[in-house]
């Protein structure tokens, strides 16, 4: 599956992809607010990636993760993607991470924007979450930017660097997005 948005192409992760990916989860200034440790060595970096490549042949599909690379140069600088409830609720819940070099440039909005307009016009949901940690200021940014809207607080509710941390739902529903 491939994906252009202005500046970026998003295509479905493959087992060729296993070093980028390695590289990404690998920065402390990624790894930072993400719910993933720091991958001890690429094996286990291609072993947390198997079920990613195998869902993608999976009928109903509830997840799709995308590398994402400039259009111009074919650099690949980040992951999103969205994963899907059960099919009753119609919802997804989407992510991303970028390389750091790639902050404050506006491709995480764009990127987030592409796969709500994915989550909405193609796989006809109704709603969409984010989840971010109360002290991601960027990815607060990011969301709100892209068309989210907060809606709580969960408490001590993501496991990040041996403690429990606040977070805050995002969420964009069908009856709010306009192209």
């Amino acid at each position: 599956m491939k994906i252009k948005t202005h500046r970026l192409q998003l295509t479905s992760i493959t087992e060729d992809d296993v070093d980028f990916i390695h590289k990404l989860n690998s920065q402390p200034e990624v790894a930072a607010f993400s719910m993933q440790d720091i991958p001890a060595n690429i094996e286990e970096t291609k072993r947390a990636l198997i079920p990613y490549i195998q869902a993608q042949s999976n009928q109903p599909r509830q997840n799709y993760t995308f590398k994402l690379a400039l259009s111009e140069t074919n650099e690949p600088i980040g992951l999103a993607g969205i994963s899907l409830s059960m099919n009753q609720f119609k919802m997804g819940e989407v992510f991303y991470k970028l390389l750091p070099a790639f902050w404050n440039n506006g491709y995480a909005t764009e990127v987030t924007r592409c796969i709500i307009k994915l989550g909405f016009e193609d796989l006809k949901l109704h709603r969409i979450e984010a989840n971010t940690n109360t002290d991601n200021y960027g990815s607060i940014r990011v969301l709100e930017k892209a068309g989210l809207q907060q809606e709580g607080l969960r408490r001590k509710i993501v496991p990040m660097n041996g403690k429990w941390n606040d977070g805050y739902i995002y969420a964009i529903i069908e009856d709010d997005y306009f192209l």
